[in-house]
Formats: C-alpha cells, structure tokens, sequence
C-alpha cells in the first residue's frame, strides 16, 4: 500500500513537474516507424556451389537518428529525480513553482522575477540568492548524473540486443558462403539459414530504432529541464542582485 502510495506521488510530481517546465503539455512521442521485413537484410539461396550468396554486411542497415520529443514517460523519471534532491524547505524548485504562476499575470519578466524573488523569501527562503542559485545548480547536477548513467544503460542495451544480433547475421552469413560450395545434401540447412536472415533485417532494425528513438526523447525532454534551469540562472545573475 506504500509502494501504490509513492508511485502516485511521484506521478502527481510528474504532473507537476511538466506544468513547471512546459507550457502546453506534449503527447509522448511516437516510436518511428519499423521498415518492413522485406527491406531487411537478406541473402538469396545460391542456385550451385559455384554461385555463392553474397555477403551483406550489417554495417548497410542504417538506421536514421529519430528526432526526439518531449515524453511524459521521462518527464516522470525526471520528477523521481528532483523528488530524491529536494530538500525540506524552499529552494529553486519552490521558486520555479511561483515563477510559474506569475506567468499568467501581466508582469513584465523582470516583475515575474523579482515577485517570485520576495515570495520565495516570504515562504522562508534565504534571503541570500546565491543559496537560490546553489539550489539550482545541485538539480542541474542531479540531472547530470542522470543522463551519465542513462546513456551507459543505452550503450549497454545496444551491445547487448544490436550486437548480439548482428553477430548472429554475420555467423549465419558466413555458414551459408560455406555452405553454397558444399553439395547438395547441404540444401536444407541453407534454407534454414536463409530463413532466419529473411528476419534478422526487421528485428534488427526495429531494436536499433526502440533505443535511439528512446535515446533522443530523452535528451530533447532533459534539454528542455537544463535550458530551463540555465535560463532562471542567467534571469536570476540579471534581475536578482
């Protein structure tokens, strides 16, 4: 029950998280679209020993890097994240919040910021802004840390799912070179061989597209979390002295 409990917190956090950094709430982004089976990278059956399949290397699957997108699914990572780093009492995220509704009122920016400046303090914030700025900058580093063990997790998924499989395209191709100049009787497993091929293409490329296509929402949400921050850091060095 306190396990359900957290994991709402967290996704009103999220909830709240969004509303803090983006204006107008995205859809997650949609998964690009999986090129057919028959675009794979396949190798015909030779029709003699003397006409081998010709190799096709996995290096020729290209696979375009995916334009990424603001996704909730990482906008709530990101609140785990900040939750884990925010300490009691007012700090930037407390700040950025009546930023936030000071958005809606006709203040000039620099009002926006020194309104929210006094209301910090009012909620017992330091009155001294560098702490404000420490503040930011210590959840500038959690998301750093973040994105480090993120993309150590992304290059592991790509040896392990990508490798794995283009080791296996390349085993199989070289077992059927071998096996185009053996005889006959060797036909069968050659078409088992060239079956499998026909769907390593797919599978393949779809792996490859899963995880750079995750890769890039998450760096295009966590650009919209840092430029953010950075933004407050040079309002706050321009309006707050």
């Amino acid at each position: 029950m306190a396990e359900q409990e957290t994991s709402s917190g967290l996704e009103g956090f999220g909830k709240k998280l969004l509303n803090l950094f983006i204006k107008d709430e995205p859809t997650s982004g949609k998964t690009a679209p999986v090129i057919p089976q028959n675009q794979g990278n396949t190798a015909p059956i030779p029709s003699s020993p003397s006409n081998p399949a010709p190799v096709v290397s996995a290096s020729t699957v290209s696979t375009p890097q995916p334009e990424g997108t603001v996704d909730t699914k990482f906008v709530d990572h990101f609140a785990s994240v900040l939750h884990k780093n925010n300490p009691p009492g007012p700090d930037y995220f407390e700040f950025r919040e009546t930023l936030k509704n000071l958005s809606n009122l006709n203040l000039s920016e620099d009002q926006q910021y020194q309104a929210a400046w006094a209301s910090y303090k009012a909620m017992g914030g330091s009155a001294d802004v560098a702490a404000l700025v420490s503040s930011a900058n210590q959840y500038l580093t959690a998301l750093n840390n973040d994105q480090q063990a993120f993309s150590k997790t992304v290059e592991e998924a790509l040896t392990e799912k990508v490798g794995g499989l283009s080791n296996e395209q390349k085993q199989l191709q070289s077992e059927n070179e071998q096996l185009a100049r053996q005889i006959l009787e060797l036909q069968r497993k050659m078409d088992a061989n060239a079956e499998r091929l026909a769907k390593i293409g797919g599978e393949l490329t779809d792996q490859r597209q899963k995880i750079t296509q995750s890769k890039s929402n998450y760096e295009a949400t966590l650009a919209v979390f840092v430029g953010q921050i950075k933004r407050d850091l040079l309002k706050l060095g321009e309006y707050i002295k």
